[in-house]
């Protein structure tokens, strides 16, 4: 019997059981069906569909039928700029690149610096928008087409999204937002309006196009009560329901239960701004290994990298399914030791960031390009 876990917009936490989850938010897991039809138009399919990290779905049948009609479709995601950017933000996006790429969508990308101002006590306006900056950085880095990609920051474009999201606040009552949200008495009323913020780019690109275009979401499942809400006023306002596509967890280093966050503590989070040392320490220190206590005992019965996190963190780093199934086969053997397996992840981890770091540096000259202005 699976044990309780809390998945919510601001909390993971316990074992999480994805199939349950699927049917108390009410998602669909995506059939063989629907990877093949995605695979149709693609070539092939990205590792992380193949592996069914983004295993649930709402109306990304619908948007593929509409899309082999010729409809176009637009993306929207976002970040909530309450700190540097990590590589559990890092992953969505990585797949949203592909996914751009693949369909030529154009993506909307939305930083919600008043909503973290609004629910984080301790943060104020300025260190919400230098985070909003630095996030937006991390984003560019990853190669998105500077041509398709147009950022928001709420606060620097709310002169637009303030006009659409009073058009969806009209249509959701305190009782709906509460239900949603959990928000309480004590709850402040910015928190309260802020949801229509959330959901005004959602139809942003129907608006500057003049035309009814769906969009899809890519984003991890704990944040899918957020677009319910838009989902629900899309047709009283005229637009079509936003799709999305949902992907699971990157684990916590110190364990296989929940997800990787700052709440957790900083040892189990590896940020874009660590450097090569720092990652080395905290995947040494803190991964939670899935290898036998002693030497001899690993290299007879072999390790578990069904909860070693390092191995885990690769299914969603390592896109050669040759070079990660011999890893899965050599742990489990006891041929590849624990620490020789965190080694790989260390390199995994510090390649990628060394050239992260580059292209963020870069990044900084193509800002302008990307940010959305009033």
């Amino acid at each position: 019997m699976a044990r309780d876990f809390i998945v919510t917009p601001w909390e993971v936490k316990g074992e999480v059981d994805y199939d349950k989850l699927v049917k108390q938010f009410g998602t669909s897991i995506i059939s063989d069906s629907l990877f093949n039809k995605i695979k149709k138009h693609t070539g092939k399919l990205h590792y992380m569909l193949r592996r069914k990290i983004f295993f649930s779905h709402r109306d990304l049948d619908i948007l593929l039928n509409e899309y082999e009609q010729g409809k176009k479709f637009a993306l929207y995601t976002g970040r909530g700029p309450s700190g540097h950017t990590h590589m559990g933000h890092i992953i969505p996006w990585i797949f949203t690149k592909w996914l751009q790429d693949a369909f030529d969508a154009p993506l909307y990308f939305q930083i919600t610096d008043d909503e973290k101002f609004l629910c984080k006590p301790k943060l104020t306006k300025e260190e919400t928008k230098k985070f909003s900056y630095e996030n937006a950085l991390d984003l560019i880095a990853l190669g998105f087409n500077p041509k398709k990609t147009f950022i928001i920051i709420d606060t620097e474009y709310s002169k637009t999204l303030y006009n659409i999201a009073i058009q969806v606040a009209k249509k959701v009552t305190a009782s709906n937002a509460k239900s949603v949200f959990g928000f309480t008495n004590e709850t402040n009323i910015g928190m309260y309006f802020w949801p229509a913020m959330q959901a005004a780019p959602c139809f942003l690109p129907s608006i500057l196009s003049g035309e009814k275009i769906r969009t899809l979401i890519p984003a991890a499942i704990d944040q899918d009560p957020y677009w319910r809400i838009a989902r629900d006023v899309a047709p009283k306002l005229g637009y079509l329901k936003t799709a999305a596509i949902h992907c699971t967890f990157l684990p916590a280093l110190t364990g296989p239960k929940g997800k990787m966050s700052t709440s957790e503590g900083m040892q189990s989070t590896i940020f874009t701004t660590d450097d090569e040392k720092t990652v080395k320490n905290k995947i040494m220190k803190y991964a939670f290994s899935g290898g036998k206590d002693t030497l001899e005992e690993h290299r007879k019965h072999g390790g578990n990298p069904d909860i070693d996190i390092s191995y885990q963190w690769l299914r969603f780093l390592e896109e050669n399914d040759k070079k990660l199934k011999n890893i899965y086969n050599d742990y489990s053997s006891g041929k590849l030791l624990s620490g020789e397996l965190k080694q790989i992840l260390v390199n995994k981890l510090n390649n990628f960031l060394k050239k992260h770091r580059e292209k963020k540096q870069k990044a900084k000259k193509q800002l302008d390009k990307f940010i959305l202005k009033d």
